[in-house]
């Protein structure tokens, strides 16, 4: 309803600056007859900015328009029935016809409207008709409204723009200066759009001067939108890097602290994923004016809900296991087989929807082709918000240095009074709820269900191996790395290609430095 009020005003002002009345004969030339010829007279009017054309363009679009044999009638939302050019009230006839649009005349009264915004006083407004008529095809029965639009235009921005369009449509021109003219101009470009008008017009194109005009366009559009291509490789890195950190740092306390090889990481990121796919559907049911902010809950859930587990699967069989890796090992590959089990049972074999909130959907624009998805920035920050928690518990708690000093050396922090079990417990849980976090993160980007665990359990183990065992500060710069490194390399030898091209990278770089990126300070009397 704002909206269309606003469009209103801007029709209103159109008006009063330099618009006319639109006529009965305009109006019932708009309303009836062939589809060709409606489309013709209604970007006439819209050129001349006729006035108490937006709101019956609207009431076209809302099947809200009556046609008699002396009068065009328009309904309003209560019923009331008025003449489409007086607004004066009127009767309705039995005789009385509906208008009929096609597919085609939609599109181009939605065209139409749009186009009317290009004269708005709000820049913001402006902005939206010019995104919208890029989205759309225009014939050159549109030249003179984008002429007035851009001889009005006060924006430097959006002045460009639709001097881009306006070149769109006259590069298809009769007259070869004008052609010329055209293609010199959309050398500026930027929308992807416009790559695939210029490769057409080259096709076509029969002049050789122009073609090469054509051809220096499509080169200087290609090195734009390149950038954006760069860009959005690089954020596609960080944004699966940060993924990795969020499944690595819980594995950097399991393994990289405690030493035991978790193979059920995975599954306890699976856990979070569920207790996030839980909380959804608890305020789906009693809190649903709440559901946007299911995710403020559903962060404490999957950590409290995989920190349970981890706990429980610590105290019962992980705890006689220590110093046993193989054993190890094995006990937790068939721990992980057993909660995938418990969940199929549990929730099925399917995949379980998990919605963003709204505030996480959609995304910014950067470049003409490049959107920065909100749920992925979100995950970025997310990762460096845990990962700083997790820095600041280890350094500055009192746990995180029961849990350094037991890891350096657990004679001694024995026999200085420590409850090196208890510890352990807690580092467990800590390290499992971590991976619930990841869980409740990766609920946001993709699917959730049973396997979910097994696509990034081998990834965060290479993560830590890579930046050195125990190492946040090398966790972190591992998973950017490999991120990064993977994004670039899908896009120049495809997905499969590349892990192995990964995995060969990290075998090779682990030959020549077997701590990793950071090795760990100090002694061990242990060692």
């Amino acid at each position: 309803m704002l909206t269309r009020l606003l469009l209103l005003a801007s029709a209103w002002l159109l008006i009063c600056s330099h618009a006319q009345a639109l006529t009965p004969a305009q109006a019932r030339a708009i309303a009836a007859g062939e589809t060709d010829d409606r489309i013709a007279a209604l970007n006439a009017a819209a050129a001349t900015g006729e006035r108490g054309l937006a709101p019956f363009v609207q009431a076209l679009l809302d099947d809200a328009v009556k046609l008699t044999p002396e009068q065009v009638l328009v309904m309003d939302a209560d019923g009331n029935v008025k003449d489409a050019i007086t607004s004066k009230p009127a009767q309705l006839p039995e005789t009385a016809e509906d208008v009929v649009n096609n597919n085609r005349m939609r599109g181009a009264l939605q065209q139409a409207l749009a186009a009317l915004k290009l004269f708005s006083p709000d820049v913001a407004q402006r902005r939206e008709a010019v995104a919208s008529l890029g989205k759309d095809a225009l014939d050159e029965s549109q030249l003179p409204l984008l002429d007035k639009a851009l001889a009005a235009e006060t924006d430097a921005a959006l002045k460009a723009k639709l001097g881009i369009l306006r070149a769109g449509l006259v590069v298809a021109s009769p007259d070869r200066a004008k052609r010329l003219a055209a293609a010199q101009q959309l050398a500026d470009a930027s929308d992807p759009a416009v790559k695939s008008l210029l490769i057409d017009r080259i096709a076509v194109e029969p002049d050789a001067e122009v073609k090469a005009a054509l051809n220096s366009a499509l080169a200087a559009l290609d090195r734009h939108l390149a950038w954006g291509e760069r860009l959005g490789l690089i954020f596609s890195g960080i944004s699966l890097g940060s993924i990795l950190l969020l499944v690595a740092l819980g594995l950097a306390i399991t393994y990289g602290l405690m030493g035991v090889i978790n193979m059920a990481h995975g599954e306890l990121m699976m856990v979070g994923a569920y207790a996030t796919y839980v909380v959804q559907n608890l305020f789906r049911h009693y809190l649903p004016g709440a559901f946007d902010w299911y995710v403020v809950a559903a962060i404490p859930a999957s950590f409290l809900a995989a920190a349970l587990v981890g706990a429980i699967l610590e105290r019962s069989v992980i705890r006689w296991l220590y110093g046993r890796p193989l054993e190890t090992l094995l006990a937790t590959w068939g721990i992980s087989l057993v909660l995938m089990q418990f969940v199929r049972s549990t929730f099925g074999a399917q995949n379980v929807p998990v919605e963003n909130p709204a505030w996480l959907s959609g995304g910014v624009s950067v470049l003409s082709n490049l959107v920065l998805p909100f749920n992925r920035i979100a995950i970025i920050a997310f990762a460096f918000l845990v990962l700083g928690g997790v820095a600041a518990m280890i350094a500055r708690t009192r746990l995180g240095l029961f849990v350094r000093g037991v890891t350096q050396n657990r004679r001694m922090a024995a026999c200085m009074g420590v409850n090196t079990a208890r510890i352990d417990t807690y580092a467990f849980a800590l390290g499992a709820g971590i991976a619930g976090l990841a869980g409740c993160a990766l609920s946001q980007v993709g699917n959730v269900g049973p396997d979910l665990g097994q696509s990034y359990i081998v990834d965060s183990f290479m993560v830590v191996v890579l930046g050195g065992v125990g190492q946040l500060a090398g966790t972190v710069i591992a998973a950017l790395g490999l991120g990064v490194l993977n994004k670039l390399l899908e896009g120049v030898a495809g997905a499969v290609l590349a892990k192995i091209m990964v995995l060969v990278f990290i075998v090779v770089f682990i030959q020549k430095r077997p701590q990793g990126l950071f090795a760990m300070k100090g002694r061990s009397a242990e060692a």
